[in-house]
């Protein structure tokens, strides 16, 4: 079981991609799991509880919130594809796009379903992959947990850019979301950080001091990815530097690269152990 975890705007997507070429040039059959499918509310029902909320006095409340999702649920199908291989999920509808995939309406959830029989690996890519809390311990569930990291200033412009272009926002509301997230960023997403396994966190070589009025995103030519390994016991950085023009080790388990350079470096770190998690699988 393998889970991805990064913040809206941080770049699990692009990951997911990587992952996705992985399994399909070592003939692995994954089951995907995306972490909007795991929030509590549809679009309708979180702004009455965002409204809610806000009449109460609390103006933190956001899809970050652990309240906000359905953790245990996630925790449940985690545990029942470890002992079982068997899980479900379902989607959650953005645009007219998905709605159209999926016959739901945009903002609705699709019903659960059950995933297809035979898979190898279940891949989840969203907010809640490695949390660690009073109630759920989802972390200790994951075989291999990757954090999607991108210095914040990164993350906002990411952001910013993607609300404003793909889903009509201004830059005045995403910049209230972004406040309103602030609490739940602190002490709900950056803990998960330290269970993760492996964290590539990006950062920018171009000037990103105001995110709010960045004009362009700063492109892979123009930033260095920071690669973390939580154990580096067993990692060949020998290798990897060999391997990666223009990298180099700034820590004991640290190795920084160029940042157009970061879908070769996670081929070369995640091939090998994504063919082992298997293999034990497959002899369990």
């Amino acid at each position: 079981m393998i889970s991805v975890t990064g913040s809206s705007g941080a770049g699990t997507s692009t990951v997911k991609e990587t992952f996705m070429n992985i399994f399909r040039r070592e003939g692995i059959r994954p089951v995907t799991i995306e972490g909007d499918a795991f929030h509590k509310y549809d679009r309708a029902a979180m702004k009455e509880e965002l409204a809610r909320r806000k009449a109460a006095g609390n103006e933190t409340f956001s899809h970050f919130s652990y309240d906000a999702n359905e953790l245990e649920e996630l925790e449940k199908v985690f545990r029942t594809y470890g002992e079982t291989g068997r899980g479900r999920t379902r989607h959650y509808v953005h645009d007219d796009e998905e709605a159209e995939r999926w016959g739901s309406p945009p903002g609705t959830f699709t019903e659960w379903e059950e995933f297809e029989e035979g898979s190898d690996v279940l891949f989840y890519e969203g907010l809640n992959g490695a949390v660690v809390n009073d109630t759920v311990n989802i972390a200790a569930l994951a075989d291999l947990k990757v954090g999607v990291v991108p210095v914040i200033n990164l993350e906002w412009i990411q952001k910013i850019h993607r609300d404003k272009a793909a889903r009509g926002y201004t830059t005045e509301a995403v910049t209230d979301t972004i406040l309103r997230r602030m609490q739940a960023y602190v002490h709900c997403i950056c803990p998960q950080f330290t269970e993760t396994d492996i964290n590539f966190q990006r950062v920018p070589v171009v000037d990103t001091s105001n995110p709010f009025i960045a004009r362009w995103i700063p492109t892979p030519d123009e930033s260095l990815v920071v690669i973390r390994f939580k154990n580096p016991r067993g990692i060949d950085f020998p290798y990897l530097v060999s391997m990666i023009l223009g990298s180099w080790m700034s820590r004991a388990n640290s190795i920084v690269i160029p940042g157009n350079k970061q879908d070769l470096a996670m081929q070369l770190i995640f091939t090998p152990m994504i063919k082992r998690l298997v293999s034990e699988f497959k002899r369990a």
